[in-house]
């Protein structure tokens, strides 16, 4: 076995041990979550406008809808790694000054950075997978439904999609899972009105 190969699965295997944690997994829970929640939303409103503005076919909402996810995805990790790196600079500066030592190249140091990383992939994981999975009807248009058909069950997936990680939510926090489920899929039932209503 070659020494990358080596050094990747100790990374993944440091990656999983951090992840075990319990602040570690809550905290990128949340990002991907909160992301994901913006990534649905966004698809949504990126869907009826497209459709309402003229475009009629599926794939050119798809490329629409893809631009969304980029953007999102990409701000998602930009900022989660810039507002980790500030936090963990000083959680660890914090440290220093209690223990009176530097804890460069130290297992705790290594550990933050890779919380960081952690929580930056979750960030920008969540919107990406939301846009995607919110747009896979889209690419059945012509195929085995029509523009109207797709467009409705692309919005049908993005309410579906936010009820299931309410009632996932709900669930985590002991809490009536289905009610979770109505107010978040009310979100994007919001969204689709207002994007209809709106002019423009």
């Amino acid at each position: 076995m070659g020494l990358r190969a080596v050094t990747l699965r100790a990374r993944l295997a440091d990656a999983r041990r951090v992840f075990e944690k319990e602040d570690v997994r809550a905290l990128s829970r949340r990002y991907f979550v909160a992301n994901g929640f913006d990534g649905t939303l966004t698809s949504i409103g990126v869907v009826i406008g497209a459709y309402l503005g003229g475009v009629t076919d599926g794939v050119t909402i798809v490329g629409i809808g893809l631009g969304a996810a980029v953007g999102l995805g990409t701000s998602g990790i930009w900022s989660v790694w810039e507002i980790e790196r500030a936090e963990t600079s000083r959680a660890r500066k914090e440290l220093e000054d209690a223990m009176l030592t530097s804890l460069d190249d130290t297992q705790l140091s290594r550990d933050l950075r890779t919380a960081q990383i952690l929580h930056a992939l979750a960030s920008g994981t969540g919107p990406v997978l939301a846009v995607l999975l919110t747009l896979a009807p889209l690419l059945l248009e012509g195929v085995v439904l029509s523009i109207e058909q797709a467009v409705l069950g692309s919005i049908a997936v993005g309410i579906l999609l936010l009820a299931s990680v309410g009632a996932y939510m709900g669930s985590i926090s002991q809490q009536r899972w289905y009610v979770a489920a109505v107010r978040m899929g009310l979100a994007g039932i919001v969204v689709a009105i207002l994007s209809v209503l709106l002019p423009g």
